[in-house]
Order: structure tokens, then sequence, then C-alpha cells
């Protein structure tokens, strides 16, 4: 198993809610942008904390960003006082590596909430996925995110121009390159928790659609919901119905 980096953490809720919920973020993003879930959860009630991945945000920086060691740090949080977590939420790549996690480590959370997670890359997704991230990287200022996502909240506008800024551009492009087989669906398979897949609509753009669907669903532990009309970053594009999504999806 890889080596473990400890990840810097930031919170929404009462330290003292006997509900942890954890939140990763996606590929190039940092903790911060997971903000509209961890005041979703802590307006339930819920303590969620969420943290820069290994490379990402103020992070710790390493030589392996293969998604068994993003699964290996994940696997090492844990909340200051329990040895589970109640509840994972986690987007994009930091879905492929809670997935891991959760089917390496049972017992490290007692539910998985995954947003359009990265299960299987497929070579036309890679491309779009390392396209997107160029132009994040080339020009990492709030009037180029702005411009690109004119609907966007400010928060996340500011928060996503600062994580391209924040990143390490080499710990991104490796995470492309050391992950040559983008894979998980083994791992998906052998979930033995409650999982919920909250995926973006395949006519605007999804990771998590078609075949794959299916072949996740063969695992009767877990279920899908599609966010009609939003992009890879549901809780970005469109917030409200992407939260909605997560609140049936803790109630079911």
């Amino acid at each position: 198993m890889p080596a473990p980096v400890t990840l810097p953490r930031l919170a929404w809720g009462d330290p003292s809610s006997s509900r942890r919920a954890l939140l990763a973020h996606g590929l190039g993003s940092n903790g911060a942008l997971m903000w509209r879930y961890g005041l979703a959860l802590a307006e339930a009630g819920w303590y969620a904390v969420a943290v820069d991945l290994r490379g990402h945000g103020t992070a710790p920086r390493a030589l392996d960003y293969t998604l068994e060691a993003y699964a290996a740090d994940l696997a090492h949080t844990r909340p200051a006082d329990q040895d589970h977590w109640e509840l994972v939420v986690a987007h994009s790549l930091g879905g492929a590596a809670a997935t891991l996690a959760a089917a390496d480590h049972f017992g490290w959370t007692r539910r998985l909430i995954l947003i359009d997670p990265a299960i299987h890359l497929n070579p036309h997704d890679r491309d779009v996925v390392r396209d997107s991230q160029e132009r994040a990287f080339e020009n990492p200022t709030v009037a180029a995110v702005r411009a690109e996502h004119p609907t966007w909240h400010e928060h996340d506008i500011e928060l996503k121009a600062l994580s391209a800024q924040q990143a390490s551009r080499w710990a991104v492009e490796q995470t492309s390159a050391q992950n040559p087989a983008w894979d998980v669906r083994d791992a998906a398979s052998h979930l033995l928790i409650p999982t919920h897949v909250i995926a973006s609509d395949p006519k605007v753009y999804s990771i998590f659609k078609g075949e794959l669907v299916d072949e996740v669903r063969r695992n009767a532990r877990i279920t899908v919901s599609v966010v009609t009309g939003a992009g890879h970053s549901p809780h970005r594009d469109l917030p409200e119905d992407t939260m909605r999504h997560l609140h049936d999806a803790l109630a079911g």
C-alpha cells in the first residue's frame, strides 16, 4: 500500500455532532469547493469535514499519484474521536479514491455518496479532462472561470480559480500519467455498504454514463440518480437540484 499523507481539513457544522461526514473533491479542485455539501449537511445536523487531496490545495506534495495513493490517504483520514465516518461524499477523482478506500477498508465509512464519480475513464473522457485541466492552469484567474461558467455562484468562481493556483500542475498531470488504466469497477462491484451515485446529465457532460451505469448497478447496494441539466460538477451547475438529490439519498 502507498504511504499515506495527512490531509488538511476544513469543516462545517457542530463538532459535537455524532453524524460525521467526509468530503473529497475532484481533480484540480480543493476541499473548499465542496462547500455546498458541507453547508447542506451542517444545516441537517451533520459535522462535515472536507480535505485537500494530495498535490491539491495546501495538502502535502508527493511522487505517487496513483488512485491507490489517493485512496490510502482517504482511508487514513478518520474523525478525531471515532474510528469511522457515517458518510463520505466524493466527487470525480475523489469518488474513485473513496470507492477504493471503502472496498478495501470495510468499516471506514457506513455510507457512500459519489458525485459523477470517475469509476472508469475511456480515452475520450481522459482527453476532455486533460483539456479542461490545461485550460485551468493556463489562465487560473477569476475572470477566466467566470467567462467559462457564468452561472456559477461567486464562491465557486473564486474558489475554482484559487484551486488552479494552489494545485501542483505536475501532480495533476501525473494523476493521468500514473493511471493509464483508470478503472475501479472491480472495487465498486465489491462495495458492501449503501452507495448512491448522483450522476451528471450525459446530454450536458458526464463521466458516469451509458453501459458503465448498468455495470456498476449490478451491485445491488448501489443506486443512481441523475441531475438533469447539470454537467460534471452538478453542485456548481445546479446546486439546489443537487442538494435535493443529496437529501433524498440520505432519506432513502
